[in-house]
């Protein structure tokens, strides 16, 4: 448990060190080493952001711009792309030394007539600086306009959506709704706030419409709330409400309310898109209205939702995902469901992206004659455009030549300097920009020559502890770029290996401080224009460390406790000990006892009760260690205590970091009470915001008599650190996060798995391999260094630096054995190489194929297979084996259709003498077949084709048997033909066992048998089986049904029964009788009295019948019928069955003797009823007397 306080400022500051190891020297910015340099282009350091509003109450307002640079730049603004004269406005001033303007209206003035773009301008000899364009804005509350608002009337049970449209604020306000009590409107799965403010009821109750409701909205800059005239509901209902009848489980109180499926209120329709941009939050809405109250569902279509970064809210309504990436575009799809059914509403989200970095342009420092280069890469969505510029300048734009044109070259997102001279410093910008937004950095190129230059203190004394890495600083300056090596003790060759590792930035690593580590270090930098050194003193001592550590008591109350804290350290070291309760400094009074290794209290009480904690410091380093003191009452209370069974710990309180170094870090905690059982173990987990934000995994276990440990941390990871208790019970609950560390950047330790290279075509090897997880990249801007060479050559090493996980190397031989490398590395540096691993180039078609092809020993099922191989480099690839295509051609079995489709078996051997056995055949079928050889990718052209019969076999069993009871006493027996006989049917077999086995012989032919049964009670078992000559087939076995209970004994056949056909015949009888009666009837039938005919219209011509009488049209035709109801305006009210009805709408007609024959015809067009028929329309009546 050793700590290290003060030796954190040193660790810190060699933590900084190693995240510049990997990058160029760059001129300092700090004003101390500014002045000992000649000239440095400015620099912007400082400035307001780009989106920037402000409060319209506040007396004045800062743009901010600060720089450096040597010498000290000027400033100047731009205002909306004009130079702001800043002398002609009293109102504005710029504070001296800086850029920053700041406007002031305490004498008048409106902040509204300051907004607009401005951007500042840092100048000096060297060139210029831009900062951003900062847009300035004043924030806005407009007011709610006036309105009256009627009540809204709404049906119980229907959805409703009441509208919010509050006034457009800058920034937009926060919207929530309360009722004219200022209470708030309670919101759940039924009644919910929108996106957009909107109030959204999925069915109304009777109960909303006590309630009145109002919109407010919250302006956070002004501090100010307005609020929208209140709605008030008025809920119709069907039936009347009453409010004792009301209950949660029954909200309309036993009322009758329709029921409806969902519908979707937000957003309307099927489907919607939505555009978000990158590392912005996305929120999909899906609102629906319904009754019963629906549920929402998300889904993403082609995949799962990202469970680590979704989340629900506003009851499921809101899907939420706050950083969003590109890998979160597609198909979201919400379902609303109630019982009465469901809908789905497809939301496309689109990702786009403003420019981000992906290689941002940083300063450069060159010796005349030198050359460099500036790198300006940035992505996004749409790909955004690089444009260059030179002190503010855009350089294709520049007229006139300047120093540099000859020696600058700009290639889209690079520049290339060739030659540089004095005098050609300039201050360059990269602008990326698309429709989204965009991105402005300065880099500066300044050309120098100077010597090297000491820019740390001289002459350091630097403690460190033992066995800890230890770090020493010697930062510099020169151009050219000076050559830095480390001595010790003024001799040497230089170090660098082994034990030490020098850093380019002038830091040396000392991996394990040991005692003789200790002595003077001097550092020395080298360029063509001079030298210069410094030095470092160093000096090893001991760790002060806790050798017996307080323990935890429980002691009766007025008894003495005392604790022990014994502590060793380094002899040249003063150390201090010290003593808390509960994380409190102990005031020592009269009550309590410390020596210089224990704490006593004589006579303990209630409030003793708590956490003891020592902790001993020195100069550099610390340890602590802590006891909890339990106080008890008495025999009564010891028993109690006894007796009561444990429990689970409480968590862990006050986690504390300490002494941070590079790759570690010590934490430190209070553990809770143990609940009557003790500790065992302390679990310290971890959760990091940048992979997996708000996953907390496991980190390290620790023993339960331990409070403060070192934890070993990987690279650039932002850590935050809970701890959990465990005891014989289980584990606590998790303790409150520890507060965030950081560790710093490192170069990568892990080396990329599964390295192999294959070839995806033939003159090609792709190379892959796994990358590393995000705890192993150790730092920004991973990269992965590749080698390879071709096995066995002796040719150097290529390579390639590549960000993807995939490298195709081109214009290959064909399979062609490579050997692999490949090492991770980021901004900090490099990883550890892999071993070498072999690859191959791709493969291409085999040359040559397989030979003499032939079979022999054929059987019914088998064949063996021989041939001649190939030259197994004729191959092109990985041989993976001969590969035989074999397919059924035909049956020699008359009439039986066979399928031809293709199989294959595989054969891997390479003796001279190749053979193998093909298996699975059918008996008695014609196969034809060929082989090939086979690589990874490809197959040879095929070999000669082969023909081969198989002998005759068995055959399969019958396709089907089935038993079926005629009677009681006789079975019938039928069965199928098998699907393959295999050969030449010649019978088939029955057996019949019931004690001693009974056989039947049948022909090929025959496929049924009736058995009479001996004893029709029993049960009987049958065993059937197709016949060729080579033998007796698969057996199919069935057995016989009971005659008493089995379901399938054969119903008897009602139609061939006596009685029943007797019944039949008497029925047929009857019913020619009666057809006979009826002829008789209807051949009597005369003329009928007009006036019983109905009252139907006439042909427009009057026809005369064969005995001089007329059908015309009389007064009489529109009188009722004898019998019938008269309606009340005089009409005749037709029978509901007139006949008239089964028909299609027509009149029927008669005969000449009145017969009726047109019930169901059309009515004749005039030329078809000319002639000897009538053409009177029939009635009931008429119907009546035709069969009279």
């Amino acid at each position: 448990m050793l700590g290290k306080v003060g030796h954190a400022a040193l660790t810190l500051l060699s933590l900084l060190l190693l995240w510049q190891e990997a990058a160029a020297i760059e001129v300092p910015l700090d004003r101390k080493s500014l002045n000992r340099l000649k000239s440095q282009p400015p620099t912007i350091i400082k400035q307001s952001v780009k989106d920037y509003i402000v409060d319209p109450r506040d007396n004045t307002i800062i743009i901010e711009c600060e720089a450096k640079g040597n010498p000290v730049p000027t400033f100047s603004w731009r205002r909306n792309g004009r130079l702001f004269n800043i002398g002609k406005d009293p109102r504005v001033t710029m504070r001296k030394r800086s850029g920053t303007l700041e406007v002031g209206f305490r004498s008048g003035g409106r902040p509204e007539d300051y907004e607009g773009e401005y951007q500042c301008f840092a100048t000096n000899e060297l060139g210029v600086a831009l900062s951003n364009k900062i847009l300035l804005r004043v924030s806005k509350a407009p007011l709610w306009p006036k309105e009256v608002l009627a009540p809204v009337p709404v049906t119980e049970g229907s959805p409703l959506v009441l509208p919010c449209n509050p006034p457009p604020g800058l920034p937009p306000p926060l919207i929530f709704w309360m009722d004219s009590n200022m209470t708030p409107i309670h919101q759940d799965r039924r009644v919910s706030m929108g996106l957009n403010g909107d109030l959204y009821f999925s069915n109304v109750l009777v109960q909303d419409g006590q309630n009145d409701y109002s919109c407010n909205a919250r302006f956070n800059f002004t501090y100010t709330i307005q609020q929208k005239n209140p709605f008030n509901l008025k809920v119709q209902t069907r039936e009347p409400y009453n409010d004792t009848s009301y209950n949660a489980s029954d909200p309309f109180g036993g009322r009758k309310v329709a029921e409806t499926p969902p519908s979707f209120l937000s957003p309307e329709g099927s489907g919607s898109s939505k555009m978000v941009l990158r590392d912005e939050r996305l929120l999909l809405e899906c609102i629906a209205a319904g009754l019963p109250t629906p549920s929402i569902k998300w889904f993403k279509r082609g995949g799962d939702l990202p469970a680590l970064k979704v989340k629900f809210e506003n009851f499921n309504k809101t899907l939420k995902i706050l950083s969003v990436s590109e890998e979160d575009a597609g198909e979201y799809v919400c379902m609303a469901d109630n019982r009465l059914g469901s809908i789905r509403h497809s939301i496309d989200v689109q990702v786009k992206a403003a420019p981000y970095w992906l290689d941002k342009p940083t300063n450069l420092v060159l010796a005349p004659e030198e050359n460099g280069r500036l790198v300006c890469r940035a992505n996004g969505n749409p790909k955004p455009n690089i444009q260059w510029l030179m002190n503010g300048e855009p350089i294709n734009s520049m007229i006139t030549e300047t120093p540099t044109s000859a020696n600058r070259e700009v290639l889209g997102d690079t520049i290339l300097f060739r030659g540089v001279q004095i005098g050609s410093s300039a201050v360059y910008q990269c602008n990326a920009s698309n429709q989204h937004g965009y991105l402005l950095a300065n880099a500066f190129v300044s050309v120098l020559d100077m010597a090297p230059r000491m820019l740390g203190p001289k002459n350091q004394l630097i403690k460190v502890v033992m066995n800890n890495r230890t770090f020493l600083n010697c930062p510099f300056f020169g151009s050219p770029l000076p050559e830095l090596r480390w001595f010790k003790n003024g001799q040497g060759s230089g170090l660098d290996g082994g034990q030490y590792r020098a850093y380019i930035n002038g830091t040396l690593e000392i991996k394990r401080a040991r005692k003789e580590d200790e002595g003077i270090y001097t550092c020395v930098a080298n360029n063509m224009l001079g030298n210069a050194e410094n030095q470092v003193q160093l000096e090893v001592k001991e760790p002060t460390r806790i050798i017996q550590a307080p323990t935890h008591q429980s002691v009766l109350r007025g008894s003495k406790a005392s604790f022990h804290c014994k502590v060793v350290s380094d002899p040249s070291l003063p150390t201090k000990v010290t003593w808390t309760k509960d994380g409190e400094r102990l005031d020592l009074g009269w009550r309590l006892k410390k020596n210089e290794e224990s704490l006593t209290i004589p006579s303990v009480s209630e409030n003793d009760e708590g956490i003891y904690t020592c902790t001993v410091k020195s100069e550099i380093d610390q340890d602590s260690a802590s006891a909890r003191l339990t106080v008890t009452h008495g025999s009564t209370g010891s028993s109690i205590i006894l007796c009561s069974s444990a429990d689970h710990p409480d968590p862990p309180i006050d986690l504390d970091l300490s002494d941070p170094s590079a790759r570690s870090v010590r934490l430190t905690w209070i553990p809770g009470n143990d609940r009557r059982s003790p500790v065992t173990d302390f679990l310290v987990q971890f959760e990091e915001n940048r992979w997996e934000p708000g996953r907390w995994q496991n980190l390290s276990s620790f023993p339960g008599d331990l409070n403060s440990v070192i934890l070993q941390l990987a690279p650039n990871v932002n850590y935050q650190f809970r701890v959990i208790a465990i005891n014989s019970v289980g584990r606590s609950q998790p303790s409150q996060p520890s507060p965030r560390y950081k560790t710093t950047a490192a170069p990568p330790d892990s080396i990329p798995r599964d390295l192999r290279g294959w070839g995806s075509n033939k003159d090609n090897m792709e190379i892959t391999w796994e990358p590393l997880r995000d705890l192993e990249k150790n730092g920004p801007n991973l990269q992965y260094n590749v080698w390879w060479r071709r096995k066995d050559s002796g040719d150097d090493w290529t390579n390639v630096t590549t960000s993807e996980t995939k490298y195709v190397v081109r214009n290959t031989e064909t399979y062609v054995p490579y050997e692999i490398k490949i090492q991770a590395r980021n901004e900090l540096g490099s990883g550890p190489e892999s071993n070498i691993v072999i690859g191959y180039s791709g493969e291409d078609k085999p040359t040559d194929s397989p030979t003499e092809l032939r079979v022999s020993k054929v059987g019914s099922t088998r064949a063996n297979i021989h041939w001649k191989p190939v030259d197994l480099s004729s191959v092109q690839g990985e041989f993976k084996e001969y590969r035989l295509y074999y397919w059924r051609e035909s049956s020699l079995v008359p009439g039986l259709v066979v399928s031809k489709e293709k199989k294959t078996t595989g054969f891997y051997t390479t003796v001279p003498e190749p053979s193998g056995i093909l298996k699975d055949l059918v008996p008695y079928s014609k196969y034809k077949m060929f082989m090939v050889v086979a690589n990874s990718r490809f197959e040879s052209l095929p070999s000669n084709n082969v023909e081969f019969t198989t002998a005759e076999g068995v055959p399969d069993a019958p396709r089907f048997f089935r038993i079926n009871r005629r009677s009681l006493d006789t079975l019938y027996l039928e069965w199928g033909k098998p699907l393959e006989p295999n050969g030449i049917l010649i019978g088939y077999q029955l057996v019949c066992q019931r004690g001693d086995f009974i056989y039947f012989t049948f022909r090929p032919n025959v496929t049924d048998f009736i058995l009479r049964l001996p004893d029709r009670s029993a049960r009987y078992k049958f065993n059937l089986s197709a016949l060729t000559q080579v033998g007796t087939g698969e057996v199919y076995a069935e057995e016989s049904p009971h005659f008493t209970n089995e379901a399938h004994i054969d119903q008897v056949d009602i139609a061939t029964q006596g009685w029943f056909i007797g019944l039949m015949c008497a029925i047929a009888l009857i019913i020619l009788i009666l057809l006979i009666v009826c002829f008789i009837k209807r051949s009597r039938g005369g003329k009928y009295p007009i006036r019983d005919k109905k009252d139907l219209p006439l042909d427009p011509v009057d026809q005369k019948d064969q005995d001089g009488s007329f059908d015309y049209h009389s007064d009489e035709d529109n009188k009722p019928l004898q019998g019938s109801q008269t309606s009340l305006d005089g009409n005749v009210k037709e029978s509901d069955d007139s006949l008239v009805d089964y028909g299609e709408g027509g009149d029927g007609q008669f005969n000449e003797d009145g017969s009726f024959i047109g019930q169901y015809t059309v009515k004749k067009d005039k030329d078809e009823t000319e002639g000897n028929e009538s053409s009177e329309a029939t009635s009931p009546v008429n119907a009546i007397y035709s069969l009279a």
